[in-house]
């Protein structure tokens, strides 16, 4: 079976994203998260390391995963991890258009590597890291949708979560 590559910034990772790599833990010999420094799109609360360690402590159980930082081009991350696939969750039909553009550039940059889709459990359909980071920047909700280490984080930088005074 290829090695995998499930990227993401994962700021802060979900349950739904731990559902999604557990359902790439079964499918592929070795998985490997690749969590982004970050990107002109989206800016980030919590730094690659911490972001790291969310996910490694929550992922103990998959043997066949490992967790690391990166910055650059995904398909370069790739070829060196020799990776053949990359692993995309859907959630709704809204993430597909953009999914589906960052797919086709990476086949056009390295036409040897693939990207298949995975949808997580749906009661994990609406969440995202940016939905997540909105709740928690009123307060301290046991939503069910993010680890317990994450939730604590989130609430040890509140006040760096965007519309705080």
């Amino acid at each position: 079976m290829p090695t995998a590559l499930y990227p993401g910034t994962f700021d802060p990772v979900t349950n739904g994203h731990l559902d999604v790599l557990t359902r790439a833990s079964r499918l592929f010999d070795q998985v490997v998260v690749a969590v982004a420094a970050g990107n002109s799109a989206k800016s980030t609360l919590f730094d690659p390391a911490t972001r790291v360690r969310l996910i490694e402590e929550n992922i103990s159980h998959l043997t066949n995963v490992s967790v690391e930082p990166f910055d650059g081009l995904l398909v370069d991350h790739a070829k060196l991890r020799g990776a053949q696939v990359l692993v995309r969750g859907l959630r709704v039909v809204s993430d597909f258009e953009y999914e589906f553009q960052m797919a086709q550039m990476n086949r056009h940059l390295d036409e040897s590597l693939e990207t298949i889709f995975l949808m997580p459990n749906p009661k994990y359909f609406f969440t995202s890291s940016q939905l997540i980071k909105q709740v928690h920047r009123h307060g301290d909700r046991q939503t069910g949708l993010i680890p317990e280490n994450a939730r604590i984080a989130l609430l040890e930088h509140v006040d760096k979560l965007p519309g705080q005074n």
